[in-house]
């Protein structure tokens, strides 16, 4: 049976909020022809919170959370993956969020997550009108796409690590290989349809669907969706 990956925000859900239940059943509906698995930046209780329970317990073969670094199946975590920043790259984020000029900054800008770190100029406990106004200041800007360059001339070599944009307010870091591409071991020769909606270098769904592009498999794909419905979309016509 062939394997369909799903990223989650902007792919299954808008940015942290539920899924649309209809579309949840016509998922559950497309489980008796392929294999699901998630691949989100996101930790499981975030995904469990914007997915139903039982989708995940029952339909979902493994959610691979935390960009892999945070693997579940059937409610119960398999694998995982720690690792803590340098205080250095603290220091430096730090640095970067007092001198980023956007005026609507709340809460806190860290969530240290298995394997990962994610930053959020914004703030991640934003209120949903302040994300929009972050996205906006970020298109017109591009501060997330210059910190993530910026940080890896920094850093990359130092220790080996790396940032990718990651939905819409934040970016993620993580040491080099322990991003979404890993999750690769897993499928071996299995067909995979891959969905996501940060496939463009520098978003935190670009090295899994690059490694997914360099296999030699013919029936592999990859979709580049822009929100959920094209996602919805794009399922209805498999």
């Amino acid at each position: 049976m062939s394997a369909i990956i799903f990223d989650v925000d902007g792919t299954l859900t808008e940015p942290r909020e539920k899924i649309d239940p209809f579309f949840l059943q016509e998922l559950v509906g497309l489980s008796m022809s392929y294999s699901i698995y998630l691949a989100t930046g996101s930790d499981y209780v975030k995904t469990e919170e914007q997915l139903d329970t039982w989708f995940l317990e029952n339909i979902i073969s493994y959610s691979f959370n935390c960009s892999g670094n945070s693997v579940w199946q059937k409610g119960q975590e398999v694998y995982r993956e720690d690792w803590a920043p340098p205080v250095e790259v603290l220091d430096w984020l730090n640095s970067e969020l007092n001198n980023s000029a956007f005026e609507h900054k709340t809460g806190f800008h860290f969530d240290k997550r298995p394997g990962m770190l994610n930053f959020s100029i914004v703030g991640r406990n934003a209120t949903p009108l302040q994300r929009v106004l972050y996205s906006e200041f970020d298109k017109s800007t591009k501060e997330r796409l210059n910190l993530s360059i910026k940080f890896n001339n920094a850093f990359k070599d130092k220790y080996n690590i790396t940032a990718q944009i990651a939905g819409r307010t934040g970016f993620d870091i993580y040491r080099e290989g322990k991003d979404k591409s890993q999750i690769l071991d897993y499928f071996e020769t299995i067909p995979i349809l891959f969905f996501g909606d940060d496939t463009q270098e520098g978003g935190n769904d670009y090295t899994l669907a690059k490694a997914i592009e360099e296999r030699d498999n013919k029936e592999d794909k990859v979709f580049k969706v822009s929100s959920p419905s094209e996602t919805r979309y794009l399922v209805s016509l498999l």
